[in-house]
């Protein structure tokens, strides 16, 4: 249904640093533009929020799916929070697959249903089980499958994008954040993740 692709992952020297803009940014040219304004990553929460929370996730991985709930909370009871969602599918195929599928539905306007669907699937999935998720939340596969074909160059371009930044971050693993000018490679709880928002803020 999908054309499948994989990552092409450059040879990239492992970076240190806490900030935005040490060496992980000079080494990868990236700007804050770049991580937290990237026109085609999906925006939960407020578009307009003067703080920014980027998160890089993958579907299968249980520590995304067991925070996302209360990620949502905080970013919605706060009310100026920017939740950028930076796919990085670090578990195979079916991250692949479920990566390719959800963005395909953001370009249908369906994404906050879909990333809903596959947030409350448990453990390790498969092609099929995000197909019966999605399918599941009402979305329709078929318009989904047409979607993520029309739009294969943009989301391949975003899926490249967030793969590059998250190595020159130098990311071990999902989830990981990026809030204000701190890198947070790891699971934030909640009271990090306020506190990780009020530095920013400050």
């Amino acid at each position: 249904m999908y054309s499948k692709r994989d990552f092409i992952a450059g040879s990239l020297a492992a970076l240190g640093g806490a900030l935005l803009g040490g060496r992980a940014a000079q080494a990868q040219k990236m700007s804050t533009k770049d991580v937290f304004y990237d026109k085609d990553a999906p925006v939960l929460g407020n578009p307009k929020g003067r703080v920014t929370v980027v998160e890089f996730f993958d579907y299968q991985c249980p520590y995304c799916k067991s925070s996302y709930s209360m990620v949502k909370k905080v970013v919605a009871a706060d009310g100026d929070i920017r939740l950028v969602m930076k796919d990085w599918p670090v578990f195979g195929g079916a991250s692949i697959f479920a990566a390719q599928a959800v963005l395909g539905a953001a370009q249908i306007g369906k994404y906050q249903i879909a990333v809903e669907a596959l947030m409350k699937t448990k453990g390790r999935i498969s092609e099929d089980d995000v197909e019966k998720a999605l399918a599941g939340a009402g979305l329709s596969m078929k318009d989904i499958a047409a979607s993520v074909n029309r739009n294969n160059k943009k989301i391949s371009g975003i899926l490249d994008r967030n793969y590059s930044q998250a190595l020159s971050f130098n990311f071990v693993g999902t989830p990981s954040f990026v809030i204000g000018k701190t890198i947070y490679p790891g699971v934030l709880d909640e009271k990090g993740l306020k506190e990780a928002i009020r530095n920013a803020r400050a």
